[in-house]
């Protein structure tokens, strides 16, 4: 199978420039004008512009165990139409993917189910390490540890074993950064107060500033001392982005950051409209810190834009606070969310490209994808930057059907996306065939 896509606006590695493009099978083969290869399919990319498929590196795609949220199936489907190709999923699904045995299991049930490519974080423990050392860096992203409990308990607060964890493995280490002892004591403060229904507007307040920073900044720590590649997920205070540098390159770093849509797009104030919508662990903070974020993005500071897709039922988010579930979906709208970012002047399209795609594929190595390059494997999205549309709960494809973003406009449509070569997404239809690939790593001494 051929694909030429003809006269598109491509957008990589710091430039826009206007060409086309030819895939051959699942093959990037040809950047050039004016090509006139034979192709059995041929784009029209007039007025629109090429990315390379977006590389979300933190969702919870809930299976196995939690597959009324959500599953492999249904949310790479929603991935898939917002132009995301590839993700990496999180361990903390039921049971948590703490064996090889488990972690093996969401491997098969994505080769049999899943859209987009995929990979499948090794999670750590207070007792796993021997099934941690076990990991194959080739095959597996890295290893996830909770330090701050979130759903699924898998909460890691022994300080020797997080020590071994950090000095015996050579993979990346990604990290949910909240300060246990913290979280807890905030809580007690307000169910002195309010009981169990505590008002979600005193969420930030409770998994605080000072949970976050406490957390990330002993992990930092640790990593310096023990010489270990270290990711901290889902940035959310400005406080925090002063612990990452931005004077080396990417690939030389080994603590590196990510921010998440929300955290850009939401501050405290949401709370009043949006309520549990917008419960987030680490939670959504104030208008300082979203500025924050964006400043330390924007300064390369922080190094990755990602989701942290989470979905729950909606009938789970209507419990009170302490029994109402923290995460939501995303996954179908982070690029159109940050291409609207663009249209208001915030972040350049090369930008958005460089955090959601090229980034990703550095700083977790990931083989032939997160760049459009001639030999790279063709995960490519179009997009069109003048059609605008809302988002309401008619064109969500989220398993639990429902937005925080319902009711936001959005200016920028994804018109089509290949996975692999493959049109997997052509101007709202979906090709039901499941083209998605294990994603491979390329391992460095």
């Amino acid at each position: 199978m051929k694909t030429l896509i003809k006269n598109v606006q491509i957008v990589n590695e710091g430039k826009i420039f206007e060409s086309d493009i030819l895939i051959d099978n699942d093959t990037i083969s040809k950047i050039d004008s004016g090509i006139s290869d034979e192709a059995d399919l041929i784009i029209d990319g007039s007025g629109k512009y090429l990315l390379p498929g977006v590389i979300d590196d933190q969702v919870h795609f809930r299976e196995p165990g939690l597959t009324h949220k959500g599953n492999i199936e249904s949310e790479s489907r929603s991935a898939i139409a917002g132009g995301v190709t590839s993700f990496i999923d999180q361990p903390n699904t039921v049971p948590n993917a703490v064996t090889q045995e488990l972690l093996a299991d969401k491997y098969s049930i994505a080769s049999e189910s899943a859209y987009a490519n995929y990979g499948f974080m090794m999670g750590g423990t207070n007792d796993n390490l021997e099934e941690v050392l076990k990991t194959d860096p080739s095959n597996v992203p890295g290893i996830k540890l909770f330090l701050g409990s979130s759903t699924g308990n898998m909460l890691v607060d022994n300080p020797e074993t997080l020590e071994r964890i950090f000095s015996n493995t050579k993979m990346l280490i990604a990290v949910h950064c909240e300060d246990e002892a913290t979280i807890r004591a905030n809580t007690q403060q307000y169910m002195d107060e309010y009981g169990e229904d505590i008002p979600v507007k005193f969420h930030h307040l409770i998994r605080s500033e000072e949970a976050c920073y406490k957390s990330s900044s002993k992990a930092i720590e640790l990593a310096k001392k023990t010489g270990a590649r270290l990711h901290v997920f889902h940035l959310s205070t400005a406080k925090e982005t002063a612990l990452f540098r931005n004077d080396i390159p990417l690939k030389d770093k080994k603590i590196t950051a990510e921010v998440c849509v929300h955290h850009l797009t939401f501050t405290d104030k949401d709370y009043e409209t949006k309520g549990a919508m917008i419960k987030w662990n680490p939670a959504v903070k104030t208008q300082k810190d979203k500025n924050g974020l964006w400043e330390a993005l924007l300064d390369d500071r922080i190094d990755v834009i990602a989701t942290d897709h989470a979905p729950h039922t909606w009938e789970e988010k209507q419990n009170v606070y302490t029994k109402c579930p923290s995460g939501g979906p995303l996954v179908q709208h982070s690029l159109p969310v940050m291409l609207e970012n663009y249209k208001n002047g915030k972040i350049s399209l090369e930008k958005i490209v460089e955090k959601m795609c090229h980034n990703p594929a550095i700083l977790f190595r990931i083989s032939k994808r997160g760049f459009v390059r001639e030999g790279y494997k063709a995960d490519l999205v179009l997009a069109d930057l003048n059609d605008p549309w809302t988002v309401d709960k008619e064109n969500l494809l989220y398993h639990c059907g429902w937005s925080p973003l319902e009711g936001m406009e959005l200016h920028s449509k994804i018109t089509h996306t290949f996975v692999n070569g493959h049109l997997v997404y052509d101007q709202g239809k979906i090709n039901e065939q499941k083209f998605g690939e294990r994603l491979l790593f390329e391992v460095r001494e």
